[in-house]
């Protein structure tokens, strides 16, 4: 066995690889000759200036004044028009937002160990964008799950640094604490 594999490496043509071939240069009839005169007074290229219908109504010359009026920034805000914005249910909340509103009846909770983890608030046992409510020792906070882990049975969640050490209650060289999670 090890002399097939020995004649595998020394004879690599025979197991099916090749060598490495030099870089090979390009062949000189792939080019075209081309023949630029040196001073060809005969011909000239010129450039205009653009026409009018590419010259911007408000453009900037390099003598132009900029002058910035003073009050008139009042008097726009109040001219333009108020657009009516609809209002969220306390519910609502999008995949990617970091904290949300719950209200109601948590549907269930876990309870265990927390740690920290710079990329958001994950958990394994919960799908990404369910809304939970995380409670430890210095307080409660609401957030949405936003990635999956963590990996030990014996943790939860892992929560955002500052998340960690709101709820956390403890110092700030502490690792991991216990808490309940509220799912909703």
């Amino acid at each position: 066995m090890l002399t097939a594999a020995l004649a595998l490496v020394a004879l690599p043509g025979l197991a099916g690889s090749r060598a490495l071939n030099p870089v090979e240069p390009v062949p000189a009839v792939a080019f075209q000759q081309l023949t630029v005169p040196a001073d060809d007074s005969r011909s000239t290229v010129s450039i205009g200036p653009l026409d009018g219908a590419f010259v911007s109504a408000g453009r900037i010359e390099p003598d132009t004044a900029i002058v910035e009026r003073v009050g008139a920034s009042d008097s726009v805000a109040a001219a333009q028009a108020r657009a009516g914005q609809p209002r969220s249910a306390a519910s609502s909340i999008s995949k990617g937002a970091r904290s949300a509103t719950v209200r109601g009846k948590p549907r269930y909770s876990l309870s265990g160990g927390a740690t920290f983890y710079d990329n958001g608030t994950t958990a394994m046992r919960l799908p990404r964008g369910t809304v939970v409510k995380i409670c430890g020792n210095g307080g409660c906070i609401v957030r949405v799950v936003n990635d999956y882990g963590p990996q030990k049975k014996s943790r939860v969640v892992d929560l955002y640094r500052p998340d960690f050490f709101a709820i956390c209650g403890c110092p700030s060289y502490a690792g991991n604490t216990q808490v309940t999670v509220y799912v909703y």
